[in-house]
C-alpha cells in the first residue's frame, strides 16, 4: 500500500522520527540514504522517503509490501500520528463524528 502525510517538520527531522520509531517494532533498516530509508522484519518491508514540498512542508510517503489493511500499514498511520504530535504537540486529536 501507499501512505502519505504532509508535515512542517524537516525531512532530517522525519528521518530521525522514522529511525526511533519503526526499530521498537523490530524493524530494521536494510538500506539508507539522506531522505530514503527501507525497513524489513517480520510485519513486512516498508520504504519511507521525505522529500521538501511546497515552500515549508515535507512531503513523507510509505510503500510497504503488504495487501490491504495490515499491521505494518496500522503502524505506520500511528507514524503519522506521532510526526503530527512532534510538530504540533498543543493539538489534541479529537472523534469527528
Amino acid at each position: 500500500m501507499r501512505h502519505f502525510f504532509r508535515t512542517h517538520l524537516t525531512p532530517a527531522a522525519v528521518m530521525e522520527a522514522a529511525d526511533a520509531f519503526f526499530p521498537a517494532l523490530q524493524l530494521a533498516p536494510s538500506a539508507s540514504q539522506a531522505r530514503t530509508r527501507t525497513f524489513g522484519g517480520t510485519l513486512g518491508t516498508m520504504t519511507l522517503a521525505a522529500r521538501p514540498e511546497g515552500g515549508h512542508y515535507t512531503f513523507v510517503e510509505v510503500h510497504t509490501d503488504q495487501m490491504g489493511e495490515s499491521r505494518l500499514d496500522r503502524n505506520v498511520k500511528r507514524f503519522f500520528v506521532t510526526l503530527h504530535r512532534q510538530a504540533d504537540p498543543a493539538h489534541r486529536l479529537e472523534a469527528a463524528y
